[in-house]
């Protein structure tokens, strides 16, 4: 019990408060194979906190030079679902397959990425702080977990239509970092663009 407690700790000191320390986590992931397992990335951020899952998928998914390898916009998509199921369960500890934990992304590439993030991360995370709290308490998580299996739902045939994936992950790091700071004016904003990318994608495909 002690040890679980002690873990639990452990998880809550590392887990990454803003958008620049959750890149930092990933960027300081050791990669002797050139490949980053989604496993290792996890650990990396913690697996308990909905806000930097959520943020995760968001980053990967806006980052050009990785969301552009075929395939990795449905693998966050999938992966945003059992987030957002589990959430909506209840579930404290988020849980994944093995075959997608252990999926790899190369890792030059997602150097690549963090390094062009950098300079707006630091921008985004000087703006965050408290505001319209309500959209972030229990029900607001519970409406952004909804809108974002709506998202993710729609983000495989978002790969046919150019940059709308992007749409979608700004809207995926906006709710994880409105989750993370408290910040309902971000949390509203994410909505917007969900919306904005729902309608773009069903007005391409109709």
């Amino acid at each position: 019990m002690q040890a679980s407690r002690d873990n639990q700790a452990d998880d809550s000191n590392t887990e990454p408060h803003n958008l620049v320390e959750l890149m930092r986590a990933i960027e300081s992931i050791d990669t002797p194979s050139g490949r980053i397992r989604f496993d290792e990335v996890l650990d990396a951020i913690g697996r308990r906190a909905f806000g930097p899952l959520l943020l995760l998928a968001g980053l990967v998914t806006l980052m050009p030079i990785v969301s552009g390898i075929p395939g990795v916009p449905s693998l966050m998509a999938l992966f945003t679902l059992l987030v957002c199921v589990q959430l909506l369960v209840g579930r404290r500890t988020f849980w994944l397959p093995g075959w997608l934990r252990n999926r790899t992304l190369p890792s030059d590439k997602v150097h690549t990425g963090l390094k062009w993030m950098y300079k707006p991360a630091k921008w985004v995370d000087r703006l965050l702080h408290p505001r319209i709290t309500f959209m972030t308490g229990r029900q607001g998580i519970r409406l952004t977990a909804l809108a974002c299996f709506a998202l993710a739902l729609a983000m495989p045939p978002m790969e046919l239509v150019p940059l709308t994936v992007n749409i979608a992950g700004v809207a995926l790091t906006l709710f994880g970092l409105a989750i993370m700071a408290r910040d309902g004016l971000l949390s509203i904003l994410a909505f917007l663009i969900t919306g904005l990318s729902l309608f773009v994608i069903l007005y391409n495909l109709l």
